[in-house]
């Protein structure tokens, strides 16, 4: 297929644009004229834990299905390469952060000619991250990662620094993942700067040992439910929120032989700059995409305020107890068990 003719001054315009762009240093890549509106799709994974390759595989495929559907950006999951949980594998699921998981979603980009992205465990510098990795058709990538871990996420990796604002051929665009959904910083670190968040989730449900109508099940499942729009009408732009659905049998904590059986939440949304939903997945529905058209930019209009506090969701105290505490305690199995583990795996670059 050919190159759609444009007129001479259409070229100059788009030129132009991309010039003054670039020597404003906003992209070091050639920058079109945006459209005035944006297929996006939201894929839900039901993950193999751990297991890399075979998930890869189902990326490739879910990918492919929402290119088939005309979409031009594709958000993975947080941990789209091995879900997440407490398991003795869980740190074997680490890779380095311009490895296979990266090379796959540059290779779609460019199979798709779209932007295609997703976090894994990703090692870099002597220590593994929550990277996301946003990846585009030229070949470059962009990066965000996750600021805290949360409960034993605390095990297999460390908390980023970066500011998660990622400036793009569609303007600044915001990267969010799981919990960073319901951080008040996270609304301040993205507010009035980006015109799009993308990102996603493995947000799972307590263990299936617990009663079936403890209240917590409910108060969990809202709040994430609740995320995405929230975000939206506090920014005022939309948001697109990838998240896996399915089972996975994992242990309570490090030292405990006390088996954790349970599922994610799923909640794959697309919402628009009002916190509309435009399409959605729950965790009922399984593995799939949803594809929406938005329009990436700040819509007009009073927004939500944003929290002086630290978590925008109304978590009870035990809960933000608990965070706190594994912040520490997590981390000192990092120290301990997972990255000694993962500096003589890597050593020379392996």
């Amino acid at each position: 297929m050919g190159t759609p003719a444009v007129s001479r001054r259409e070229f100059v315009k788009t030129l132009s644009a991309g010039l003054v762009l670039a020597e404003r240093g906003h992209l070091e890549r050639a920058v079109f004229a945006q459209p005035s509106t944006l297929r996006v799709a939201a894929v839900q994974m039901t993950a193999d834990l751990a297991n890399v390759d075979a998930n890869l595989l189902k990326v490739e495929r879910l990918t492919r299905l929402a290119f088939s559907r005309g979409a031009r950006w594709v958000i993975l999951p947080e941990f789209f390469t091995s879900g997440i949980a407490f398991h003795p594998d869980m740190a074997k699921a680490t890779r380095a952060v311009d490895g296979p998981p990266a090379q796959l979603l540059l290779k779609l980009a460019r199979e798709g000619n779209a932007v295609v992205g997703g976090s894994f465990l990703a090692w870099r510098d002597g220590n593994a991250y929550n990277t996301f990795v946003l990846a585009f058709p030229d070949g470059s990538t962009l990066r965000h990662d996750k600021d805290y871990p949360t409960y034993w996420e605390n095990c297999y990796y460390v908390g980023g620094k970066d500011d998660g604002v990622l400036p793009t051929p569609n303007g600044n665009v915001g990267v969010a993942l799981c919990w960073e959904f319901v951080r008040s910083g996270t609304a301040r670190r993205l507010k009035d700067r980006v015109n799009l968040v993308v990102g996603g989730a493995g947000w799972w449900t307590l263990s299936d040992a617990r009663p079936a109508d403890d209240p917590y099940r409910k108060l969990n499942l809202d709040i994430l439910k609740a995320a995405p729009g929230r975000l939206a009408r506090m920014l005022g732009v939309p948001v697109v929120h990838a998240s896996h659905a399915g089972r996975f049998e994992g242990l309570a904590w490090p030292g405990e032989a006390v088996a954790y059986s349970s599922h994610y939440l799923g909640e794959t949304q697309i919402v628009d700059g009002r916190g509309q939903m435009l399409a959605r997945m729950s965790y009922e529905d399984g593995e799939g995409v949803v594809t929406a058209d938005i329009t990436p930019g700040v819509t007009s209009g009073e927004r939500m305020g944003i929290p002086d506090n630290f978590w925008m969701a109304e978590y009870p105290d035990s809960t933000k107890s608990k965070w706190e505490a594994t912040l520490k305690s997590g981390h000192e199995y990092y120290l301990s068990t997972t990255l000694p583990y993962l500096k003589e795996r890597f050593r020379g670059g392996g």
